[in-house]
């Protein structure tokens, strides 16, 4: 047995089902393991919840998001795949095990591992992150965190979206429940939430997918704003600074007089800022990074895109059969919401009999995952921070800072 298997931190019950191979990934939220099942053979990723999540409802209530939209997910080529969960007890645990799909990299990595990748690649990864979203999309889900290193990889490029504990219904995104705890990074987030958190819809995710194409044929972050005021300016310095009209939905006057005050952009030539690209995969960047979430391309109609042909097939690119259901949101104690995560442990497990669908799509390319091992998978984006959620905050703290 390895000493990740000896630990007596780990979950016996789990240790008895999975052989625990190395450590993928530490951080803040938890640790992720590579594995094998003892039954099949399998290699498995195991994701345990820390303890310090379940002391505070806002972190509980992400473990056990997560958990439920993980399971309403399951079966589509592109997201992340469910295959096992536990929990360290009845009422009074505070473990929770998450047994998905072992894949070999995120899209991160890749990236960063400054290893060739072609048109072809590009196409591949934008078509299978758009057909993911299609799926959430119907269901009425947001994924809200949308980054390279929340979309997982093989070496055959087959792509999977993964970590859903931020995300939200778009029923519920004007509720009380719509704009809490958002991540720090800001570098993927859509320009209407910047400007107001309140004003989101599955157009928000769009843009993010924006943001990785462009991060995929540049090789590097498009928009790393320091603050919200200068990311803002970095996104109009690409896509040009929009019209009063177009702003004032989205914003309060004092911001539209803000933005006002700054030079006005003319949009950037798209050859000039990708010189190599395809001219259609120019086009589809400009269609997913549009200003107004209301104009913005869906995903599926993003996927009709001539840039990728090459893989769209509509009937290979479903709907899901039911909206998901964001009624546990309102529990409010951490006891109310552990009663709801062993719960649904408790539904899975009478449910584990199954045949899951596992079928794959296969490609002709390839990504070297070795490479991109030497880059970790986790980084301080996914830490949670204090700090203004959004520009009219940060104009107020400004007004109020000594110099």
């Amino acid at each position: 047995m390895s000493k990740m298997a000896a630990d007596s931190k780990i979950l016996p019950a789990i240790t008895k089902r999975y052989k625990f191979d190395r450590e993928l990934g530490n951080g803040a939220y938890g640790v992720v393991w590579g594995a094998t099942s003892v039954e099949t053979g399998e290699k498995v990723a195991i994701k345990k919840i820390r303890a310090n999540n379940f002391e505070e409802p806002i972190l509980a209530k992400r473990a056990l998001r997560e958990l439920k939209l993980l399971r309403h997910l399951h079966g589509h080529d592109n997201i992340i795949n469910f295959i096992d969960c536990d929990i360290n007890g009845e009422t009074s645990f505070n473990e929770l095990y998450f047994v998905q799909d072992m894949m070999e990299a995120d899209l991160n990595q890749i990236i960063k591992s400054k290893q060739a990748l072609t048109d072809q690649h590009f196409q591949f990864f934008t078509y299978q992150l758009l057909r993911g979203l299609k799926w959430m999309h119907s269901a009425d889900i947001v994924h809200r965190d949308l980054k390279p290193g929340n979309l997982l990889v093989n070496s055959d490029c087959e792509l999977k979206i993964c970590d859903f504990g931020l995300a939200r219904s778009v029923g519920s995104a004007v509720g009380e429940y719509a704009n809490t705890e958002y991540v720090a990074t800001r570098y993927y987030r859509a320009p209407e939430v910047v400007l107001s958190p309140k004003h989101y819809s599955k157009s928000l995710d769009i843009w993010s997918v924006g943001c990785i194409l462009g991060e995929l044929m540049t090789g590097k972050i498009l928009f790393q704003g320091r603050d919200y005021i200068d990311q803002l300016q970095k996104v109009f310095e690409v896509i040009g600074t929009p019209p009063e009209s177009a702003l004032t939905p989205l914003c309060s006057a004092r911001v539209v007089r803000h933005i006002r005050s700054w030079p006005h952009y003319s949009k950037m030539n798209g050859k000039r800022l990708f010189p190599h690209a395809d001219p259609q995969a120019i086009d589809l960047f400009d269609r997913l990074l549009t200003f107004s979430p209301v104009e913005r391309v869906t995903a599926a109609k993003a996927l009709m895109h001539p840039y990728l042909a090459a893989f769209h097939v509509p009937e290979e690119e479903p709907d899901h059969p039911k909206l998901f259901d964001f009624a546990f949101e309102s529990a409010q104690s951490i006891e109310d919401i552990k009663k709801l995560i062993a719960a649904e442990v408790r539904s899975f497990k009478d449910e584990s009999s199954r045949e899951m669908n596992r079928n794959r799509r296969q490609s002709q390319m390839s990504v070297d995952y070795k490479s991109a091992k030497e880059i970790s998978r986790f980084d301080e984006s996914d830490v949670i921070h204090e700090g203004p959620n959004d520009i009219e905050e940060e104009l107020n703290l400004r007004d109020m800072s000594i110099s």
